[in-house]
């Protein structure tokens, strides 16, 4: 079973969220991915939120465990990061990083994040275990009759084809490169 981490990173004061925008499905996300062979959750969610922002981070706490509903979903855990040191700098993945004020968020921030951040911002003490909420097969189908660009790239992407991703970005660069 594929599981997956996702990271929630504050501002100081606790009013704002950073987010990054995919570049293979431009919609603003929490920064997150797969975990590696042989790679704790904690060094995913290290590694990953580290790569799609620029900054060096650390664990401030695991917030949630959230368990899959459907084929859409994995296992994810979810952790809050601080940011140790680094300027925020976009990557393959990310096209965008912005903090938002938690009463602001992107119009186009895609089920399950705002739960995901809710749950981060009550200040739990415990970590939640719960079930992916606002990701199901009904949902899905209305975000592809509202969005159907999005929901279609968004679908290809579970099968590794990721239109402006990380092999299209690449390509992209090696070819105008000079030799």
């Amino acid at each position: 079973m594929n599981h997956s981490v996702s990271a929630i990173i504050f501002n100081e004061d606790r009013t704002e969220v950073l987010l990054v925008k995919r570049r293979d499905i431009p919609v603003w996300v929490l920064p997150g991915g797969g975990i590696d062979p042989g790679e704790s959750p904690e060094e995913a969610a290290l590694r990953e939120a580290s790569e799609e922002t620029g900054f060096t981070l650390e664990i401030a706490r695991q917030v949630a465990e959230y368990f899959p509903v459907n084929k859409l979903t994995k296992l994810t855990y979810f952790y809050e990061c601080k940011i140790v040191s680094g300027e925020p700098q976009t990557s393959l993945e990310t096209q965008a990083i912005c903090f938002f004020p938690l009463n602001e968020l992107p119009r186009l921030l895609p089920p399950p994040y705002p739960g995901w951040i809710r749950d981060a911002a009550a200040g739990h003490p415990k970590v939640l275990r719960k079930k992916i909420a606002g990701v199901s097969y009904l949902i899905c189908l209305k975000l592809l009759i509202k969005h159907p660009l999005l929901v279609g790239r968004f679908f290809l992407t579970k099968f590794g084809i990721h239109i402006n991703g990380p092999f299209f970005w690449k390509r992209r660069v090696r070819q105008t490169s000079p030799r």
